[in-house]
């Protein structure tokens, strides 16, 4: 089949990120003086019981995870709650001297996000890093391997790394459980947060309200 005369339909682009959509993360883990830090994420994808993380660096959130190989995923729903708790942690960060890249960005150091996002800790279960409270899901994981990122690009192995962490408890609440089921969650039930270029959404078609992240220009990602 002759396909030249057909209109054009695609273009070829070069975009800064391709955060094509996927779910808010809250990660949780602990400082140096066992407080615990709080960080927004969305570079993340389930295997199974495994989950990968990827993350600049040079963060505190990083840094923390490979110290104590442990840390907490708690999933925001797209409630207007958790849509100001995420802005409120947007653009901070809980090293001490913002890295340059971040503080091009606009980024804060703030040490208690708990406070800053209005946001309560509960104790787990099985590790050190507390929960969110307010997160209707949040899991209890633990370190298993880390993967150097950017490999391909001269001087910048290992700016981004990939953690992958198993989950050792899910904690969820209890009106997402799917009834008749032990450990099914409800699908019809359960609204994440999902980041999709800088912006916050959820399952639906607008957005949850203007995004703090979404402020930084995208070609300052590269």
């Amino acid at each position: 089949m002759d396909h030249a005369h057909e209109p054009r339909t695609h273009s070829v682009i070069d975009p800064a990120i391709l955060y094509w959509g996927t779910p808010v993360v809250l990660i949780t883990s602990t400082n140096e003086d066992g407080t615990s830090n709080v960080a927004p994420m969305s570079s993340v994808f389930w295997l199974g019981q495994n989950c990968m993380l990827g993350l600049g660096s040079s963060g505190k959130t990083p840094q923390n995870i490979l110290r104590t190989r442990q840390c907490v995923l708690n999933l925001p729903d797209d409630s207007a709650f958790m849509t100001t708790a995420v802005n409120a942690l947007a653009c901070t960060t809980g090293t001490e001297i913002v890295p340059l890249a971040k503080k091009g960005r606009g980024y804060i150091h703030v040490k208690d996000k708990w406070q800053r996002a209005q946001i309560t800790p509960l104790k787990s279960d099985l590790i050190e890093p507390w929960r969110v409270k307010e997160c209707p899901v949040q899991m209890e994981c633990e370190l298993v391997a880390k993967h150097d990122m950017f490999g391909n690009e001269p001087g910048r192995l290992g700016a981004c790394i990939g953690l992958e962490v198993v989950v050792r408890r899910v904690h969820i609440r209890d009106e997402l459980r799917l009834e008749g089921y032990a450990a099914r969650i409800d699908p019809d039930k359960w609204r994440p947060m999902i980041m999709s270029f800088q912006q916050l959404y959820g399952l639906r078609h607008e957005k949850l309200a203007q995004s703090v992240l979404g402020k930084i220009d995208e070609e300052m990602y590269r």
